[in-house]
């Protein structure tokens, strides 16, 4: 009776799933014909904190969720839409609630209605950044030729902030895999924003590009250690140097204040590490224990004094920095001179491997015979110095892009 693959119900069922991240329609709308242009739409990368593993939706065809927000004050509006729906009276299944999943992560007073969001957007001139300019850049862009950015601090005392970051923060869950939203209640927090000046109908107004949180640890006895918790340059935007300029302008920024120790970083993601490490190196390069003679010296203290007190970069940090400017300064086409480089970064890389070999030792110690013989595998040398080159190859390949970027910012 089985036929072959499946029967009509499930084939009739599974023409109602869709696929959340592209059911998903985002915009930063700017001007009414916005809403209705397709070139303006982006999509979620993530959608399985709210519609599980599999990122589907169950019970619609057709399905389109529309999250529109003004492009400066981010309001919002939400509709739904499908060509058709499963109903429970007719194929005994219920359609899954796509709606109560977003009315769980975007704050009240959205609009369902799209003519209301357009009258919305006529007060958008009267939006203005909050918190205080640390600073402004431009980017030269193909179509719109040069626009300004700024870059803001501000904290949650600010009026209107903490109703803006609600809506802000809901762009977290579809951009960052591990997303969860802050307590802003606890005033350990920095926000800076940026945002990039935009003319209409002569009338100067603002626009939403992206945002870091930080959050201020303490560290006996009266100094703090700024961790930058969550950052995010909004789709439309990406690609355009501004994490960089976030990135920098915030460091900058913490390096006026005597308190901070040094700066770190919550859980970096790759992308976020690459970052870092070319805002560091451009940093850094001018600094008179980074110089061309001192590099070929080998990491010092004295690198590791300078870049504390002077940018508030921690000792990691700086050591990553010291290889990248040290690759940059290195004739590598010099076999000498490569391998210097080559067992100096393996040494390094290979801390965590003698770090375990100790515990193995201890491990081996006390452990009987039988039960030796998972652990051997472990110890295979060969293989670690396989592992060893590997690691070391894509750490080249990492440094050389960064020592790439910088030289292109010349």
């Amino acid at each position: 009776m089985a036929g072959n693959g499946m029967n009509a119900m499930e084939k009739k069922l599974a023409e109602y799933k869709c696929d959340t991240n592209e059911a998903i329609c985002l915009k930063l709308v700017r001007f009414p014909e916005d809403v209705e242009d397709d070139g303006t739409t982006f999509h979620p990368e993530y959608s399985h904190q709210l519609y599980g593993d599999d990122e589907v939706a169950f019970g619609y065809k057709g399905l389109q969720i529309q999250l529109y927000y003004s492009a400066g004050n981010l309001n919002t509006l939400f509709k739904v839409k499908y060509s058709s729906k499963v109903t429970e009276t007719f194929d005994c299944v219920e359609p899954d609630d796509v709606e109560g999943k977003i009315r769980e992560i975007i704050p009240v007073g959205f609009s369902c209605n799209t003519d209301d969001f357009i009258s919305l957007l006529e007060k958008e001139a009267n939006f203005k950044p909050f918190g205080n300019q640390l600073h402004s850049y431009k980017v030269h862009n193909e179509e719109a030729g040069e626009l300004t950015y700024q870059i803001y601090k501000v904290d949650m005392t600010c009026p209107g902030f903490r109703e803006y970051h609600e809506r802000l923060q809901t762009f977290l869950m579809w951009f960052i895999e591990t997303a969860s939203f802050i307590d802003v209640d606890d005033d350990h927090w920095d926000f800076f924003l940026v945002f990039e000046k935009y003319n209409k109908d002569g009338e100067t107004l603002y626009a939403t590009v992206g945002y870091m949180t930080v959050y201020n640890y303490y560290v006996y006895p009266d100094k703090t250690r700024p961790r930058v918790s969550q950052m995010l340059v909004l789709p439309p935007f990406q690609g355009e140097g501004h994490g960089a300029q976030l990135l920098e302008a915030v460091h900058k920024y913490y390096c006026t204040l005597p308190k901070v120790q040094d700066i770190t970083a919550e859980d970096p993601s790759e992308s976020y590490v690459k970052l870092r490490d070319f805002v560091l190196v451009k940093l850094c390069q001018d600094l008179p224990a980074f110089s061309t003679d001192k590099l070929h010296h080998g990491f010092s203290d004295g690198m590791v004094t300078e870049a504390q007190e002077k940018l508030k970069i921690n000792k990691k940090h700086a050591r990553r920095v010291y290889e990248i400017l040290r690759l940059r300064e290195t004739d590598m086409s010099n076999e000498e001179k490569a391998r210097e480089y080559r067992l100096e970064v393996k040494r390094r890389l290979f801390g965590p491997y003698k770090k375990n070999q100790r515990e193995l030792t201890k491990m081996m110690k006390c452990l009987r015979p039988e039960e030796l013989v998972s652990h051997i595998g472990q110890m295979d040398t060969q293989l670690q110095h396989e592992e060893l080159e590997k690691s070391y190859q894509d750490v080249l390949g990492e440094y050389r892009r960064i020592i790439e970027r910088v030289a292109s910012q010349v």
